[in-house]
């Protein structure tokens, strides 16, 4: 079932004057409906459901689809892939009718171009980040349509190693290897050429006590959290869901009047 989106270009037309209160906060990895709700009561912009069973905060099409009935028309329903084939993007988009896809593992800007086009949706990508010439990516996927998510790197890409770590009572974990949510910041300066030449979200260990530092390095209009509001991988908590969205729409971005003009911001339909 095709998307029926506005145009990329509503989400990027607005120029970056007034941060704080346009501000856009995700929650991504939610899982039930208690946290879903404390995301969609504390004023959450986007709600985020992961389609990716080695993760923790993985949610099978039947959970996906009750969660994103209760908040359509609250806030945006964002669906997380990790290089997906057309039968899964297919079955999800049926199932659940999310708002955005968000593409998470090694997609090139020509697949990303592809699956916007294929499916009738809008794309965010994301932008695993280390070092400057990480961020510069962004510029080729922007450049083919795409929405620009800039997240850690992982400390072991799950592509390049599958080790597990042995966890509690016999469990494994696979802790550093996913895509995102280990709850690992990146250097934000490594951003300071790219910010202001694509629309972003700002993810990457971002949690309740770090936002407003954050928000004030880089600037961003739009923030995305996944382990930083969570008691124990997968397990959202709540009271820091609150916390977090509290902290990012009262904190301030650091662009000065001359920088604004060039600062896009990300701006949903």
């Amino acid at each position: 079932m095709p998307i029926h989106m506005a145009s990329r270009a509503n989400y990027t037309n607005a120029m970056n004057t007034n941060l704080m209160t346009s501000r856009k906060i995700k929650i991504c990895g939610l899982s039930n409906e208690p946290t879903l709700r404390a995301a969609l009561d504390a004023g959450a912009d986007y709600i985020g459901l992961v389609f990716y069973p080695p993760s923790p905060r993985h949610v099978e099409l039947d959970t996906a689809r009750q969660l994103a009935d209760l908040a359509r028309g609250r806030a945006k329903i964002v669906a997380l892939f990790v290089d997906p084939d057309d039968d899964l993007l297919r079955a999800v988009i049926s199932a659940v009718k999310p708002d955005l896809l968000q593409l998470h593992g090694n997609e090139t800007p020509q697949r990303v171009a592809q699956i916007s086009r294929d499916f009738q949706a809008p794309v965010m990508k994301a932008i695993k980040v280390r070092t400057a010439a990480d961020a510069s990516a962004a510029k080729d996927y922007a450049a083919s349509g795409a929405l620009v998510l800039f997240d850690a790197k992982a400390e072991v890409e799950p592509d390049q190693a599958r080790k597990t770590e042995a966890g509690a009572a016999g469990t494994t974990s696979t802790i550093g290897t996913l895509p995102g949510g280990n709850g690992v910041a990146f250097d934000w300066s490594a951003l300071n050429e790219v910010k202001s030449q694509v629309a972003f979200m700002l993810s990457g260990g971002l949690n309740p006590d770090n936002i407003a530092l954050a928000i004030a390095a880089t600037g961003a209009g739009a923030v995305d959290v996944s382990s930083g509001v969570e008691s124990a991988p997968g397990v959202k908590d709540s009271a820091l869901i609150t916390k977090f969205i509290h902290a990012a729409k009262t904190a301030s971005g650091s662009f000065s009047e001359a920088d604004a003009p060039l600062a896009k911001r990300f701006d949903p339909p």
